[in-house]
């Protein structure tokens, strides 16, 4: 395959996407055929069918595209210069905020994400695993610092993540509005408290 016809074809895998994503937003995920897809991009679905072999496989593409944006945001978080604590402070709510505009202000958006929670479990298993991993390497450099105390910083980036997966979940963060509980700031001020080495304030 020459690096033309590669290129047109990762193009055009993105166009379906975009469209899919489009699509699921205006009419939910559930209604959205791989026709109405197909008619959108003004081809058949026998050639939608050339890229992914289902519509489940748009809609993991979809997902994965979703999850990826967040996982580029948490990662350019922890490359920043400056303390640990400010970088885990703002990683933790960015996080929150950008799942709260992808999902849950959008009811489609939201179903589509139960539906992965049922169908494709191993994108939302490989989602949390990325964001584990880059809060852990924030663990590390304020481990390196002196600024955090983890003895197991692979077990500290699990342990934080369960702590904030109320505001992490779509569906949890979706669950909990309007209901009485810590608010996303006061839940992190807790996580670092946790994490912060004695001595330290």
């Amino acid at each position: 395959m020459t690096l033309v016809s590669e290129h047109i074809e990762t193009d055009t895998r993105e166009r379906i996407l975009v469209v899919a994503e489009r699509l699921f937003r205006q009419i939910g995920y559930q209604k959205t055929t791989v026709a109405d897809i197909a008619k959108e991009l003004r081809m058949s679905p026998a050639n939608v069918y050339r890229f992914f072999d289902s519509k489940k496989a748009i809609h993991e593409g979809v997902a994965r595209t979703l999850m990826g944006g967040v996982e580029e945001a948490a990662a350019v978080i922890m490359a920043k210069p400056g303390s640990a604590e400010s970088r885990m402070r703002e990683l933790l709510a960015t996080i929150h905020r950008m799942n709260c505009e992808r999902y849950v202000g959008d009811a489609k958006l939201h179903e589509m994400v139960e539906i992965a929670m049922e169908e494709s479990w191993e994108v939302c298993v490989a989602h949390v695993q990325t964001l584990t991993e880059t809060i852990g390497g924030v663990i590390a450099q304020g481990v390196a610092s002196g600024e955090f105390k983890a003895a197991d910083i692979p077990l500290a980036a699990t342990c934080t993540c369960h702590a904030m997966m109320g505001y992490f979940h779509p569906q949890m963060i979706a669950q909990a509005q309007n209901k009485p509980g810590p608010s996303i700031d006061q839940m992190i001020d807790f996580v670092l408290a946790s994490l912060t080495a004695r001595g330290r304030t």
